[in-house]
């Protein structure tokens, strides 16, 4: 049970001892949560849960410390474990620098840096599932395998190509990081591309308004060869283009909806209508920023709040990669100084009131949106864990269970869960490699 679902039964386990005569309403909302925890891990655990973004270094996977381990990372699996996640995509993800920074960005050196970067992130995964923990998780190629491996009782791996930059202007490597095993492949990230305009050009302005010829051909390439089109991180016209060009259902594979939180990372109403009209699916993603947006604290907030976290050795909270530090500075805390920081945090928040940051109701807010709008067949859901990603309730992968029980809470059933948790994404998988056996025979 997670940490998340344990607290609650104890706190209601405790309000029923210490409560006397007259406490029959307290009883019974006791044993309706009780009920409706239950209920959620029956769920969860017959469910695939499939994320569909995390990221990672090399040296986490193929390391003398590893992934096997209980790492200071937000995915381990441990972690994996403890939450009852079944399944993951590694993101091969490589970043580019401006042009302006470095001149060789868009030149075959700078080509030729990144690809090699993606082939060391593919090597790792590969042995890390085939060499490292094969006993513990496989790397899947299709749906099918997901399927399989999930019966067998083990974990399942895949991996996205998040960047399309890693291909350089060489088309054949799509081929090629298919072959590596490659199942979705995102044309763009943080700045444009030879490819297509990024997300960030509602900042910097655009270069292609939209794809560019080489980035039409990739998406003809991906559908041919059974690649999922990813649109997150596109600009608006870059995404309506795949959308309008793509002869399979494309995916987000770490978004969320612009309604709910405007900012460029996100997509409007208009985006996620064409993404559902290609059958596809959009995996709303647990990164705070882009679920609620909340002003900056007060110079005094933020000084107190440095303070306490001084005061108990806890590193800072926000950043790459410091969700899971503090996050595992936070559980090594004893109950008593736990205690501490949590009556401290409260005086802070009396003194000097901030905005707190997004939680797993505000998450689970954005999947409603979603579903409202779009319909249960085409929503998912993503962490974009130690990328950045993380909201308190679903902070690491071992507090994956917790997303199970808020969706339970809401009423959402068996099937339209299973839908959400994976069924969504294998069911464009397979529609994907489908198609891509149709046009390999013309």
């Amino acid at each position: 049970m997670s940490r998340h679902a344990l607290h609650a039964l104890l706190s209601f386990v405790i309000a029923m001892i210490t409560a006397g005569p007259g406490s029959s309403t307290l009883a019974q909302t006791s044993s309706a949560e009780e009920a409706l925890v239950k209920k959620a891990r029956a769920i969860h655990e017959k469910v695939i849960t499939l994320d569909t973004h995390i990221d990672f270094s090399p040296g986490d996977l193929v390391g003398e410390r590893n992934y096997t381990q209980r790492l200071e990372t937000q995915f381990n699996l441990p972690n994996m474990i403890d939450g009852g996640l079944d399944a993951l995509f590694f993101s091969i993800y490589v970043g580019q620098t401006r042009e302006a920074q470095n001149p060789d960005a868009f030149k075959p050196a700078g080509y030729e840096r990144a690809y090699k970067l993606a082939v060391e992130k593919f090597d790792a995964v590969l042995r890390f599932t085939r060499e490292i923990a094969p006993d513990k998780i496989e790397l899947a190629l299709n749906a099918a395998d997901v399927r399989r491996i999930n019966a067998q009782g083990k974990k399942v791996a895949l991996m996205g190509v998040e960047n399309g930059y890693t291909i350089g202007e060489d088309i054949a490597r799509v081929k090629e990081f298919y072959d590596r095993g490659a199942r979705y492949l995102s044309l763009t990230h943080n700045g444009h591309n030879q490819l297509a305009d990024s997300q960030t050009g509602e900042r910097d302005g655009w270069k292609w308004n939209g794809l560019s010829p080489l980035g039409k051909q990739v998406v003809g390439e991906l559908n041919r060869l059974g690649i999922m089109v990813d649109v997150s991180h596109a600009s608006k016209q870059s995404m309506m283009q795949m959308a309008a060009l793509s002869r399979a259902p494309i995916i987000a594979s770490h978004s969320a909806p612009r309604a709910l939180c405007d900012v460029s990372r996100n997509m409007d109403d208009e985006q996620l209508l064409a993404l559902k009209r290609t059958g596809g699916v959009i995996q709303v993603f647990a990164y705070s920023s882009s679920i609620k947006t909340t002003r900056p604290d007060s110079p005094e907030r933020a000084a107190a709040l440095a303070a306490a976290r001084k005061e108990h050795n806890l590193p800072e909270p926000t950043g790459p990669g410091q969700p899971a530090r503090f996050q595992a500075a936070l559980k090594k805390l004893s109950a008593d100084g736990r205690a501490e920081y949590e009556k401290q945090l409260a005086e802070i928040d009396k003194q000097h009131p901030g905005d707190p940051p997004a939680n797993l109701k505000d998450f689970v807010d954005h999947i409603d949106y979603a579903v409202r709008l779009i319909g249960i067949d085409h929503v998912g859901i993503a962490s974009d864990f130690d990328g950045g990603g993380g909201v308190i309730g679903w902070n690491d992968a071992s507090e994956t269970f917790n997303v199970t029980l808020e969706l339970v809470r809401r009423g959402y059933t068996e099937q339209q869960i299973e839908k959400l948790w994976g069924g969504n994404l294998l069911r464009v998988m397979d529609a994907v490699q489908r198609i891509a056996g149709e046009l390999q025979k013309n």
